[in-house]
């Protein structure tokens, strides 16, 4: 008898806006050869129009966004996948692990200056680096008990993207 393919994680790359989740996750999926999911495309147009006006998102407004991240990774089950994710608190993470239980979270951190002047560069998106720092506020990092690990951003997209492939689990 012959085994199937061995199982895919599904991962989601988290961390505050500018922190390069959408560069490094796409990377990681290429490499992985698995879907890529950017998670402000889960975004209803109510939540976009709020935080471009620069006002951050409150529990209510996230419910949905979270919900459709979650079935999306719910739908890759063993194929695996990589889906960008801010996930700033271990309640969103929670939410997000009880659609796929052995979902993998890789961290992007840096310091903060780091961030917010990639943020000024950034050009056309919808979110207004005068939020940083509610995001960094916000910021509860993994637990412990959390499946994943934290990726230096220090370095250019590539370098990042091999960190994080040292660290996946398989």
């Amino acid at each position: 008898m012959t085994a199937g393919p061995a199982p895919r994680p599904v991962i989601v790359v988290m961390g505050v806006s500018g922190s390069g989740k959408s560069t490094v996750g796409g990377l990681l999926a290429d490499r992985l050869g698995v879907p890529y999911a950017e998670a402000d495309d889960f975004h209803p147009p109510a939540n976009i129009a709020k935080m471009s006006a620069g006002h951050p998102l409150d529990d209510a407004d996230r419910a949905p966004w979270l919900a459709a991240i979650g079935a999306w990774i719910a739908e890759r089950g063993d194929r695996g996948g990589v889906v960008s994710c801010s996930a700033l608190r271990r309640r969103y993470r929670d939410r997000l692990r009880a659609d796929a239980p052995t979902v993998f979270f890789l961290h992007l951190d840096g310091p903060a200056e780091l961030i917010a002047a990639r943020l000024a560069a950034r050009m056309q998106h919808f979110m207004p680096p005068g939020l940083l720092e509610s995001q960094l506020e916000a910021l509860e990092p993994l637990d412990p008990d959390e499946a994943g690990a934290v990726i230096a951003i220090d370095g250019g997209p590539q370098q990042i993207t091999e960190r994080a492939l040292a660290a996946l689990p398989c």
